[in-house]
């Protein structure tokens, strides 16, 4: 009969990090991020927590990740630890450990309950290069007036058809110009759901309504990412509790 596996303590402190992909590490897909990452904590001798059972893992979850080929500036995650630690030594440690374009902002102490139940909506942007503002805001304007917009995407489960209206509270076109050009940028509020729409599925959803062609070129970015304030039809910092906490 085999053994029983040694059972592991509980962390005794959660730590929730903000993180960025920026420059050429937006191409970093989740999975070699989650690589990266756990390197990272082996360079900054961060005492981790582990899992029980057969196969202990770090302590780590993952919520809200941006599709490979985005920028962010709002990524989260949190760990375990089994000792507790200063949450701005750790951010230093674990920024110099990351490659530069992999970016630990911030490093808070949890608050408590689930990271991924904060995370409701993201603000993205959307540079269309070579698009001009007035086309851009026509699109944006037909896509807002249509009460659904089917889309199509290939997943690992096969093309699914979904509708990218639903998902969008806000979208309109905040600058344009470009030293090289027309760029037309786009900011758009996507709540989170099932499906998830991206901000590819909006660009899909503009070229449906509008015939809006903005290329290969085009490039997003997740500027925040947190609560959702119907009402308001804010975004909100997720981290705003686990500051008060300290």
């Amino acid at each position: 009969m085999r053994d029983q596996p040694q059972q592991q303590p509980p962390p005794v402190q959660r730590l929730r990090v903000r993180y960025a992909k920026r420059g050429r590490l937006r191409f970093t897909s989740h999975r070699d991020f989650s690589r990266a990452f756990e390197r990272a904590l082996v360079r900054a001798r961060v005492p981790m927590a582990y899992s029980s059972g057969f196969n202990p893992h770090p302590r780590i979850s993952y919520a809200g990740a941006a599709p490979t080929g985005s920028a962010s500036e709002a990524e989260y995650l949190e760990i375990g630890l089994a000792q507790v630690v200063d949450p701005e030594e750790m951010r230093q440690a674990l920024d110099a450990a990351l490659p530069p374009g992999l970016d630990v902002l911030e490093v808070r102490p949890s608050a408590g309950g689930s990271l991924a139940d904060l995370l409701q909506a993201s603000i993205w942007r959307l540079s269309l290069p070579g698009v001009a503002e007035d086309e851009a805001s026509r699109a944006a304007e037909a896509f807002l007036a249509a009460p659904e917009i089917s889309v199509e995407r290939m997943t690992k489960r096969g093309l699914r058809t979904f509708d990218a209206r639903g998902a969008v509270a806000a979208l309109a076109v905040v600058e344009s110009g470009s030293s090289e050009g027309e760029c037309a940028i786009l900011q758009v509020v996507l709540r989170h759901g099932v499906p998830s729409v991206r901000p590819d599925d909006v660009l899909a959803g503009l070229r449906e309504v509008s015939g809006l062609q903005a290329g290969a070129a085009a490039t997003f970015e997740r500027v925040a990412q947190g609560t959702w304030d119907a009402q308001a039809g804010t975004v909100g910092d997720p981290l705003v509790l686990d500051r008060d906490a300290v």
